[in-house]
């Protein structure tokens, strides 16, 4: 399968751009960019092709959405996963010319096609670059590449104010999400939509893969422990996109008042939910590569306890450990360290004991063995959970169960009944096999 990453060529891509820019301005003409019967741009006099992968992103996907944008104010959710890949010819020498596989970010892109249309991009957590510490405050700003006002739906503003959406007719939002329920993206569509539904505002989400669609599983999220990190009864794996999640929060009734969003979602092309995925470009700083999205869910949890899943490393959700589990039971050893992604990470400085599972076979439902036998092997129970744990299950059931020594099998068998209730849900709103 061919992916395509953005980490070459983004000299040549800002040195062309600017050229169009520069070529527009002393023409006096603004809007030069078209779409082309091909789905293609034509820039200037030169053709960017939109490059349709195995997979086809909405984002490439230019002549279902950009009509829906024509002659409207809008703005964008996005952070540094809304890209759009495409190709262009170069000269090599005289007479003779390549082809180079490039990407250009959303918003650079619409700010092109609809530079007077385009008014505010919201950032979630991690901001709009994706730059920030989980959790860090992200500030409202200037992005300086187009000029255009940052505002963040992070911190104390999760929800997009009616002064911050005066004059917008639609919101577009594209946004990589994981697949998990306490993975924050999908808190923040809630709100969007929640929001666009309050003001009257149509919302149109552009569909991404699933790296974690292949299963559901999970503990189901409990309303009382309703938070930022798991707003929904859903399990912890939903299996769902985020354009079909967004589906199912209209359909459920879930924004407040049981108000309704005017959605469209622009799918994917040749998708199912058992489609392999490798995510071309980092959803979040301490999501890495595949391996550490694939084995997060799993990890995660000990966000909640006193256990380290690698923040401060080059290794995030691939290893964990603590200073308090047992080195003979536990032989691989790491120290955390402030890095990019975690100024301040769990144990700085302090080494930690436990294992590395970075050639672990890829899991196709949720682990919690590697919970179970860390809470067993710290030597004072009573320090393990933290009481973000709660807020990370959604349920106070699952901390209750360890401590009184259920096996993973057992506590899971709890699950079952809630999970086959889920699925007849999520079937209403899915889009793809």
């Amino acid at each position: 399968m061919r992916f395509y990453f953005c980490f070459k060529n983004t000299f040549f891509i800002w040195f062309f751009i600017s050229l169009f820019l520069v070529s527009c301005e002393s023409r006096n003409k603004s809007n030069k960019t078209a779409i082309n019967s091909s789905n293609n741009l034509a820039l200037d006099s030169t053709e960017m092709i939109i490059e349709q992968q195995p997979i086809g992103i909405a984002a490439n996907q230019l002549n279902q959405y950009f009509p829906l944008l024509k002659d409207k104010n809008f703005a964008v959710v996005a952070n540094q996963t809304s890209m759009v890949y495409y190709t262009h010819k170069y000269a090599v020498r005289e007479s003779a010319t390549g082809t180079k596989t490039d990407t250009i970010h959303l918003v650079d892109l619409l700010k092109l096609r609809f530079a007077k249309q385009i008014k505010t991009v919201f950032a979630p957590e991690h901001g709009f670059r994706g730059k920030a510490d989980a959790g860090e405050y992200v500030k409202n700003g200037v992005d300086s590449k187009t000029n255009l006002p940052i505002i963040s739906l992070y911190g104390n503003n999760k929800k997009p104010k009616p002064n911050q959406l005066k004059d917008i007719d639609v919101v577009l939002f594209d946004i990589q999400d994981v697949g998990v329920r306490f993975y924050t993206y999908i808190s923040t569509l809630h709100y969007v939509m929640e929001a666009c539904a309050e003001a009257n505002i149509p919302v149109i989400v552009l569909d991404r893969p699933n790296p974690n669609a292949h299963y559901v599983d999970g503990p189901m999220l409990e309303l009382e422990h309703k938070s930022f990190v798991g707003m929904h009864p859903v399990p912890l794996v939903y299996g769902m996109t985020i354009g079909e999640y967004a589906q199912m929060i209209n359909g459920e009734n879930w924004l407040k008042n049981n108000i309704k969003c005017d959605l469209t979602v622009i799918p994917l092309l040749n998708y199912t939910h058992q489609s392999p995925y490798v995510l071309p470009i980092k959803p979040s700083p301490n999501l890495p590569n595949a391996k550490s999205i694939n084995l997060y869910p799993s990890l995660a949890f000990f966000e909640g306890t006193n256990v380290s899943c690698g923040r401060g490393t080059e290794m995030q959700f691939q290893i964990y450990g603590s200073p308090f589990l047992d080195n003979k039971y536990n032989s691989f050893v790491f120290t955390p360290m402030p890095n990019f992604g975690a100024k301040h990470p769990k144990h700085n400085g302090v080494a930690c004991f436990g294992k590395d599972l970075r050639n672990h076979n890829n899991l196709n439902a949720l682990n919690l063995d590697w919970l179970i036998e860390a809470y067993v092997a710290t030597a004072d129970n009573s320090i393990f959970f933290n009481p973000f744990f709660t807020k990370l299950a959604g349920t106070k059931k699952l901390q209750l169960q360890i401590e009184q020594k259920y096996t993973f099998r057992e506590i899971r068998k709890d699950w079952l009944r809630d999970l086959d209730a889920f699925k007849k849900v999520r079937n209403k709103y899915l889009i793809y096999e």
